[in-house]
């Protein structure tokens, strides 16, 4: 029986609607074919890239051998040499493209994503983001920091090579802006913030939850947008992944590598968009009025929203999820119960 659910973090319903998983011409598709071009992500092609910003290696910059490694996009949407200042024609608004935006290469294999990657690459690859987050942190223009990962042709990846992306810019997304308007709120009337609240209520249901290491929770969430979503979050209030302590990152990386092999083998080898959201890099005219408690009224999340199925026209008129699998089942599937 169909059902509508709120999404109380994002504030937008979700249709969950089995009855549509029968529908003909389902079913999940992973592309993987190799580019006859030399991969510029490869150990070896250093020089492919523009040079690094950072890399964890134990020999000199843009040479090969090396774990985790950073490079200005170099199809970036914008520019970090250009000035924050805006400007106006009559309604019409405007500032420069000032912003970071970067490329961290998972790993040098091509062939491995992070859901083959081992314990200690994916907390490296995890501090490496948090590396990242404090150097761009240093330029006070930068208010907000996008990190995500597309990975397969229905998640909108354009390279095959696994990699994550960072994307800096001087302003606050509408829908974060309207998030931490409702979470300050919220948590002037609760003490709590809405992430806080929300895995709490999850823990005690336990009905979604797939396995908690150390401070960290994996669950399905209440009103997941697509079947077998899973969010990581912190049981306590963590404001952003550069707030975590090393042992949080050892947690943390050993929960992300035991979700995704729980996703592995339900799915097999699936297309997927990863994404954090993070308290805001610094204070501007935005943000100012939410700082000052962010570190109590804040919890960062990460996000794995498997893209087994494309999105219609319901979806995008509406921005209204349809989810075809209930969430209770798919954390049944994915534990193993």
């Amino acid at each position: 029986m169909s059902e509508i659910r709120l999404d109380r973090i994002h504030n937008k319903y979700v249709l969950i609607a089995p009855e549509r998983l029968h529908r003909p011409s389902l079913g999940h598709h992973f592309t993987k074919n190799r580019s006859s071009f030399t991969c510029p992500f490869c150990d070896g092609n250093e020089a492919l890239t523009p040079k690094e910003v950072f890399a964890m290696r134990d020999n000199e910059a843009d040479s090969p051998s090396w774990k985790t490694r950073v490079v200005p996009n170099l199809f970036k949407a914008v520019q970090i040499e250009l000035e924050d200042i805006s400007k106006r024609d009559g309604i019409f608004e405007s500032i420069p493209g000032v912003g970071a935006h970067e490329i961290l290469v998972d790993s040098p294999s091509h062939e491995i994503d992070i859901s083959y990657l081992d314990k200690e690459s994916i907390e490296n690859w995890l501090r490496t983001i948090i590396i990242r987050t404090d150097d761009l942190k240093n330029d006070k223009r930068l208010t907000s920091l996008s990190i995500f990962k597309n990975y397969g042709h229905n998640a909108g990846a354009t390279q095959e090579h696994p990699h994550t992306q960072l994307l800096a810019l001087p302003i606050i997304p509408r829908n974060e802006l309207v998030f931490l308007e409702r979470n300050i709120k919220y948590y002037h009337r609760h003490g709590r913030g809405i992430v806080e609240d929300t895995v709490y209520n999850e823990r005690i249901a336990k009905t979604r939850i797939l396995d908690e290491v150390g401070a960290f929770v994996a669950f399905c969430p209440y009103a997941s947008s697509f079947p077998f979503e899973v969010m990581i979050a912190p049981t306590k209030s963590i404001a952003s992944l550069n707030k975590c302590t090393r042992k949080d990152v050892a947690d943390l990386a050993l929960l992300i590598k035991k979700v995704f092999e729980m996703l592995k083998a339900q799915l097999g080898r699936f297309d997927y968009n990863l994404f954090f959201q993070i308290s805001p890099l610094n204070i501007n005219f935005q943000t100012e009025k939410y700082m000052n408690n962010i570190d109590k009224s804040y919890t960062f999340t990460l996000r794995i929203t498997p893209r087994i199925y494309r999105l219609g026209g319901f979806e995008i008129s509406t921005e209204m999820a349809i989810n075809s699998i209930i969430p209770e089942e798919c954390a049944k599937l994915l534990r193993g119960d």
